[in-house]
């Protein structure tokens, strides 16, 4: 299955959380290093988008907010490419919601 491209991307998950820097679980340096900061965090989402627009989701686990499923892709920056993995949950309470909850470095098992 894929997420639907019309799923929910808040735009303070990206200015507030992705694109900031952070102590802990900081991702805002290896964003700027394909080159997406504050200044364009609408190309962040675009980004996101495609990921989901060309690959599958996998479902990952389900709980009381809803099943969560992973899509695995190449996030295109203005400077250059990453693998990642994005999180993305259906919502238990409206299942027509697909609402982004966050991404990671995809690591290539050993």
């Amino acid at each position: 299955m894929y997420i639907p491209i019309n799923a929910v991307i808040a735009s303070e998950k990206l200015t507030q959380y992705l694109l900031i820097p952070r102590p802990k679980n900081d991702k805002s340096k290896w964003l700027a290093s394909i080159g997406f900061s504050l200044d364009n965090a609408e190309a962040l989402e675009t980004a996101l988008r495609q990921v989901i627009e060309l690959n599958e989701a996998t479902e990952d686990h389900r709980d009381e907010y809803g099943i969560f499923y992973h899509v695995a892709g190449k996030l295109v920056g203005p400077l250059g490419e990453l693998e990642v993995i994005t999180v993305w949950v259906r919502e238990a309470h409206d299942e027509s919601i697909f609402r982004f909850i966050t991404l990671k470095p995809r690591r290539e098992k050993s």
